[in-house]
């Protein structure tokens, strides 16, 4: 796993771990960006080759979702909640309107042991 455009895999951030199909003992689905480009990426890649980018100190802060659960600085987070969130956007921005659009998302609140908190939509 290494970065195409920056040719190394010191600034890798990974996202998101999945088994593929049909499942491998040795090869997982990755996701994952270059922090010092920002470019994205998502394929197949070792477990051996993921393991050791988990591994390292730099990337204890990460969240990592694998198999439909999240994880920060190596611990599951636990879902301590729910909220309901209310997004809106005015219609017009030149001018000043009672008819805002409003969209109402129900998130789910996860914490981490270590007090980080994170939330997501439900």
């Amino acid at each position: 796993m290494t970065c195409r455009a920056c040719g190394h895999d010191r600034d890798l951030e990974l996202h998101s771990i999945a088994a593929l199909s049909p499942p491998s003992t040795v090869m997982v689905e990755v996701g994952y960006a270059c922090r010092a480009c920002r470019r994205t990426y998502l394929h197949p890649a070792d477990v051996a080759a993921v393991a050791e980018i988990l591994n390292r100190e730099s990337h204890a802060d990460d969240v990592v979702t694998f198999a439909g659960s999240y994880f920060h600085c190596g611990q599951l987070m636990q879902k301590t909640g729910s909220e309901l969130r209310r997004l809106s956007a005015p219609i017009f921005t030149d001018r000043t309107t009672e008819d805002d659009l409003d969209v109402y998302l129900t998130t789910q609140v996860l914490h981490c042991p270590c007090g980080f908190q994170i939330e997501l939509p439900e």
